[in-house]
């Protein structure tokens, strides 16, 4: 019985604190509070509001959480927009461990930002986006390790990525980070990147030079898929 009650005032003590971040969140959209102006302070809350100190600080503190408030001392409670860096990092946290159907997932994703708006990237693309794109492929010629050549990779694909002119794809693209770099290390050797990961990006920029759509999508949908090969479940256990 009293392990039921204990469970019942957590359960209650975590609904009073979810309904006051909707209240707080109200709060700031009604008085349109925006990033750099200030909540009213941690008293102040507790009597719009009718929480206890304690509620108001949990709720502050998932705030926080989400990245729509940053706390500091003799300043109090200010509006930021840290959500999408607070994103990736909960982002980060939950993909440590790789499994095979993750990997299929987010290559299948990438497929369709890279291969499948094949349409949008030449009718978009200039001249100077791909000399940008070969310029940075002759990075992954460089003597480097393997975490500085998967860096390279990635900046490959995103070059690649900001030709479609669209900021949300873009930010998504970045939130996955980790997770793609994970993916394009697994099974890989520094070799790997200076050979076969560099050949494969000359042929996408060759075919996105030459406008050939068809070799362009065959290409890259092979690049995607051919790191199924190197994939080590030894390497995510």
């Amino acid at each position: 019985m009293t392990k039921i009650a204990n469970m019942s005032k957590s359960t209650a003590a975590r609904s009073a604190v979810d309904e006051l971040v909707d209240q707080m969140r109200q709060l700031i959209g009604e008085r349109g509070l925006t990033v750099g102006d200030q909540l009213p302070t941690e008293k102040e809350l507790c009597e719009i509001f009718g929480a206890s100190r304690n509620t108001v600080r949990e709720a502050m503190r998932i705030l926080k959480t989400y990245g729509v408030v940053e706390v500091r001392p003799k300043v109090g409670a200010t509006i930021v927009d840290n959500r999408m860096s607070s994103a990736i990092e909960m982002f980060s946290f939950n993909v440590m461990n790789i499994s095979l159907e993750t990997f299929s997932d987010i290559q299948g994703f990438r497929g369709l930002l890279e291969v499948s708006s094949v349409e949008v990237l030449f009718d978009q693309i200039t001249d100077e986006d791909i000399s940008d794109l070969r310029r940075i492929n002759s990075k992954l010629k460089e003597p480097s390790e393997i975490n500085v050549a998967s860096e390279h990779d990635f900046e490959f694909h995103t070059r690649l990525i900001r030709v479609l002119r669209n900021k949300a794809i873009l930010d998504i693209y970045g939130l996955m980070k980790p997770v793609i770099l994970r993916i394009m290390k697994n099974g890989k050797t520094p070799d790997t990147f200076k050979t076969a990961t560099f050949e494969e990006h000359e042929g996408v920029i060759s075919a996105l030079e030459s406008r050939d759509r068809l070799a362009y999508q065959y290409l890259m949908k092979s690049h995607l898929e051919n790191g199924i090969v190197n994939f080590d479940t030894s390497e995510n256990q």
